[in-house]
């Protein structure tokens, strides 16, 4: 089942919230107002298809303080950050910790809905990036201790041999945990194998 992607609106004027949500829906996307930080983290998604569309400055917490929040809970909702004409320096320091765009006051509507639409598209991206990620930890979570060490040392290129020298086991037992981490792993080949678990993010074994 495809989930409908969402823009959340972070405005703390309400006739330009408005305007937003009547942009957004005129062009069929679904829109959800907030009118402060606060609210819209009492109410914040886990997770996209989306994105947020945050004006800088703002009662209660302030734009870039949310958006460091949004960075770490949610990292599928790309942010585009809304700024009056003089906060660029923000808007760029923004952009350096992890803001998608921004665009300045006042808003050209077109541009507006490109950029959204390309955030969109980039949490899409990112979504699917994130489910991988998760299958392969839940399958890297099945391996045993041992299959575990066998992996690190396999991803370090040593052969049966010194793995078995080096965890003073049989080149047999090696053989036995190196194949039930290619079975566990969903791995056809050693370079398939490699090629996933280096993928993951929080993998310890590379180099």
């Amino acid at each position: 089942m495809t989930v409908e992607p969402t823009v959340y609106v972070i405005e703390d004027d309400q006739v330009n919230r408005e305007l937003m949500r009547d942009l957004f829906e005129s062009v069929d996307l679904k829109v959800f107002l907030f009118e402060s930080g606060n609210q819209f983290l009492d109410a914040m998604p886990v997770s996209g298809p989306g994105c947020i569309l945050l004006d800088v400055r703002m009662p209660g917490i302030s734009g870039l303080d949310l958006q460091t929040i949004v960075a770490k809970e949610s990292r599928d909702l790309p942010v585009i950050i809304v700024t009056a004409h003089g906060d660029t320096q923000m808007a760029v320091r923004a952009m350096k910790e992890g803001a998608f765009d921004f665009i300045e006051k006042p808003i050209n509507n077109q541009i507006l809905l490109d950029t959204v639409n390309k955030a969109l598209e980039e949490s899409a991206i990112l979504g699917k990036e994130i489910l991988e990620q998760t299958e392969i930890q839940s399958r890297l979570d099945l391996l045993t201790p041992r299959e575990n060490d066998v992996l690190l040392m396999i991803a370090k290129g040593k052969l049966n041999k010194q793995i078995a020298f080096d965890l003073g086991i049989t080149q047999r037992t090696v053989e036995v945990h190196r194949a039930r981490v290619m079975e566990k792993m969903q791995a056809k080949t050693v370079a398939d194998l490699l090629r996933t678990v280096m993928s993951l993010e929080s993998f310890s074994g590379k180099p």
